[in-house]
């Protein structure tokens, strides 16, 4: 259910793909990714040795605002960011090693909705479920 690699969108968007650019766009493909900025530019420096961390964070802000990704906030930690952004998903936290998934609900049980006298005049735009746990590793230790 995850969207095409992000990669390919930013190309079929025409998004001036700078060798960082596509480095930093390349580590965040695949099933439940959610990095932090840290750990892209770890994970991006182990490609491309002059990835900074502020083209790291220029870039993720870049990509937020386009829509090509999806900053998550788990509670704890820093923000990590979602490139799923095709698919309507939330996400499966575990309280002990932050692990951080994708999850999808039943796309036939009624949308979640807030009433009008709980939008306190806000026009919404979207909800986001997080849903905290203890993964299986975890479990077997509390």
């Amino acid at each position: 259910m995850s969207s095409p690699p992000l990669v390919d969108r930013l190309r079929a968007r025409n998004w001036r793909l700078t060798a960082q650019r596509r480095v930093i766009a390349e580590v965040m493909e695949g099933e439940h990714v959610h990095l932090s900025a840290e750990e892209v530019l770890q994970r991006a420096r182990q490609r491309l040795r002059e990835v900074s961390l502020a083209t790291v964070y220029n870039t993720l802000n870049e990509l937020v605002a386009m829509g090509e990704v999806k900053p998550v906030d788990a509670g704890s930690g820093a923000t990590r960011y979602d490139p799923n952004t095709g698919a309507s998903h939330h996400h499966l936290v575990c309280l002990g090693c932050n692990q951080l998934l994708d999850v999808y609900l039943d796309p036939s049980a009624t949308a979640i909705e807030l009433p009008p006298s709980e939008r306190h005049g806000f026009r919404i735009l979207g909800e986001e479920i997080l849903f905290r746990g203890w993964c299986p590793s975890c479990s077997d230790q509390v």
